[in-house]
């Protein structure tokens, strides 16, 4: 299992706890960085997720789930990375209904509706990839839900892959909704719409497609990352597929809404 420590290859090993301070100096005090120092900067992924793990590690408090960045092409450019990138959900970001979500001083500012899943067992790492019918077999429960990510980088679209990762996959706030029907196991999830909006402003529509193509197979796609770096997914935990429609902009003072059909609707004031 991945661990915090030293790590990577700068000419020697990366400090990922001096990384981690540094981050969560910037979250303790409200900052943002332009990136973080030269010797403590993560140039890979491995060394990414080891910094992200040295910094729930200070951060502290249980663990609620994980969350994905980038699982469409659009908001992988929005953030200038190649590939989908996994964040840790801790409890304390996680609002309760009816609570408002906070945004002033944001650098993202955005509310992004998402298919969620709720785990009914553990997941283990193991050395064949897991299929998107075995990870979604392993689900207890379908919530719609909105992520209201943000990062500590001054400028997400210079920070990179590795300073993104370590930076907890630009997580922060996120509300899940009420489950969904069980009979969203026989639905097409590619093909089932969401619509969403800030108040009375025209509804952005997406579908599930927009989620690496299904959200089962974002949810496979997660716990085969987490398996490749040694991490269980584990039974309760959450997992938040992606934003399936565009990002909704946001300012304080707006209620963002998303509807997901038969699978249920779920909204969010911004404070």
């Amino acid at each position: 299992m991945l661990s915090p420590g030293r790590v990577g290859d700068h000419g020697g090993m990366m400090d990922a706890d001096g990384a981690a301070a540094v981050l969560h100096g910037a979250w303790v005090d409200g900052a943002k960085l332009g990136a973080l120092p030269v010797a403590l900067r993560p140039r890979t992924r491995a060394e990414g997720y080891a910094v992200q793990a040295a910094l729930v590690g200070r951060i502290g408090g249980a663990g609620y789930g994980w969350k994905i960045a980038g699982t469409n092409e659009a908001g992988r450019r929005h953030i200038n990375v190649a590939a989908p990138l996994a964040g840790r959900m801790l409890g304390g970001w996680v609002l309760a209904p009816g609570q408002p979500a906070p945004i002033g001083g944001g650098v993202l500012c955005v509310a992004e509706p998402e298919f969620a899943f709720r785990m009914a067992c553990d997941l283990p790492p193991r050395a064949a990839p897991y299929s998107a019918r075995e990870a979604a077999d392993a689900v207890a429960s379908l919530h719609p839900a909105i992520e209201v990510p943000d990062t500590r980088f001054a400028d997400v679209v210079a920070a990179g892959e590795g300073q993104l990762i370590a930076d907890l996959a630009c997580g922060w706030r996120f509300l899940l909704g009420a489950s969904a029907p069980e009979r969203w196991r026989g639905l097409d999830l590619a093909a089932h719409r969401v619509s969403a909006a800030v108040g009375g402003a025209v509804p952005a529509v997406g579908e599930g497609r927009n989620v690496l193509g299904d959200p089962r197979a974002a949810l496979a796609w997660l716990v085969n990352e987490l398996s490749g770096l040694g991490i269980t997914l584990r039974a309760g935990e959450v997992v938040t597929t992606g934003v399936a429609t565009v990002p909704l902009a946001v300012v304080p003072g707006d209620v963002a809404r998303a509807d997901f059909g038969e699978l249920g609707g779920i909204e969010v004031a911004f404070a």
